[in-house]
């Protein structure tokens, strides 16, 4: 790890094991204790009654820790370097729940693996530790994704007469409903890009000002944006990837009872049109739980697209259950966020810029204005200003637990916040390698 702005992962495949203690000679001096300390109780009595010892004639120290007399023979493990020594670091072998360490927290989590209420709390703590950063960036991503979808409903949807019609309509014809549905179909389609490319910056710079709130270092906007930028096209890439893998399995499951149903057997094909949605669906929520942490680690590891496809299936491998469930909550929490946040305005807009009480209690089409949208859109860049932070939060802290889960994390994550204890040894590997 290098203690740069998003600080690029020392590699990809999970660190070997810790190497063996060769003994505890050095430990000893560690410590800052005589030598011979664990098996000296009994020169320690001589030395009460006044008889002395040669010290060339000295029992040289046993080669391991000697229980102490009067002492139970259930006893936890000796430290490695002395019964003296400091617990080791979080991640070594050590104590156990004897003398547990206390855990490290430099910055918006702990440094251990995480729980769910903890992912979730460290991401809102960064957004409201980092809030200038977090909130501004999410503020200008959403307003800039909300003037094009206002601007592109108010082009094609202002004049909803289509869509009247066709509510007018008691047998609407195929022409009917293309001519309803085009418009809606073309502002649908430029909010979606606008959408795609927002979330996708967002995605970018949220995610390094997590890495650094991790550390408990502060970063600007300006920071954010100059160490996300040179991935931005390439996370361009890998979210077009997943959305064509995700939606593509699903039309593959559709498919062939369509093709059945258009070939004269409409019972036959929509029931297998049915079953094949079902699995199409089923295996799509595979994939994307599969490849959800892919652009945390594009963004973190300077990996290329296949890359972090690849290392987000390795990180979810045996965990996708959980992983799973930590997503839906997530989009859960944030789809309730968004709508108490944007309901008043949704309300409000048909009051002042619709036709009024009466338009909101008819249930038909509503009258669009630019007051509406204006109105509607104000509603909308709250919501996401304030759900994006949560929703980008979790899934970098999720990346970030797993590794600390697999790889050890935790350690380099120490020695890159300055934690004292967790130096890197020179002349010797890293702690974790």
């Amino acid at each position: 790890m290098s203690d740069s702005p998003g600080w690029a992962s020392p590699g990809s495949s999970p660190s070997d094991p810790p190497p063996a203690s060769g003994g505890d000679a050095s430990g000893a001096a560690s410590t800052g204790q005589p030598e011979g300390r664990e098996g000296g109780h009994g020169s320690d009595r001589g030395g009460d009654h006044g008889d002395k010892v040669p010290t060339d004639k000295a029992p040289s120290p046993p080669a391991g820790p000697q229980q102490p007399t009067n002492w139970s023979a259930q006893q936890p493990p000796a430290a490695p370097h002395g019964w003296g020594a400091p617990p080791p670091p979080p991640g070594q072998p050590g104590w156990g729940h004897w003398n547990q360490p206390p855990t490290v927290k430099p910055g918006v989590i702990p440094l251990r693996p995480l729980g769910v209420g903890e992912i979730l709390d460290g991401a809102v703590t960064t957004a409201r530790t980092h809030w200038r950063t977090a909130l501004g960036i999410s503020l200008v991503v959403a307003v800039m994704i909300q003037i094009v979808s206002t601007v592109a409903t108010g082009i094609w949807l202002r004049d909803n007469s289509g869509l009247q019609a066709l509510e007018n309509e008691t047998n609407p014809t195929a022409e009917d409903f293309r001519e309803a549905f085009s418009g809606t179909a073309s502002a649908l389609g430029v909010e979606m890009l606008a959408a795609l490319v927002g979330t996708v910056l967002a995605t970018a710079m949220l995610t390094i000002v997590v890495s650094r709130a991790v550390l408990g270092r502060p970063v600007t906007i300006q920071e954010a944006w100059r160490d996300s930028r040179p991935q931005l096209l390439r996370l361009l890439g890998l979210t077009l990837l997943i959305m064509l893998i995700v939606t593509g399995v699903i039309v593959l499951g559709v498919l062939p009872g369509i093709m059945l149903g258009a070939a004269g057997s409409a019972v036959v094909g929509g029931l297998l049109a049915i079953l094949g949605g079902l699995a199409g669906t089923a295996i799509a929520a595979w994939l994307w739980v599969r490849y959800s942490l892919s652009a945390p680690a594009l963004m973190l590891e300077r990996q290329g697209v296949s890359a972090a496809l690849r290392r987000s299936a390795k990180l979810v491998r045996g965990s996708w259950w959980r992983i799973f469930g930590i997503q839906i909550l997530t989009a859960l929490l944030v789809f309730l966020v968004g709508m108490v946040v944007q309901l008043p305005f949704t309300l409000l807009a048909p009051l002042i810029g619709g036709s009024g009480p009466e338009g909101l209690l008819s249930g038909g089409v509503a009258e669009v204005t630019w007051t509406y949208l204006v109105i509607v859109g104000i509603g909308a860049v709250l919501a996401s200003t304030i759900t994006l932070p949560i929703s980008a939060g979790v899934t970098a802290l999720l990346y970030m637990d797993q590794r600390i889960r697999r790889e050890a994390l935790d350690l380099e994550l120490a020695r890159a916040a300055g934690v004292p204890g967790y130096e890197q040894p020179s002349g010797g590997p890293a702690p974790g390698h």
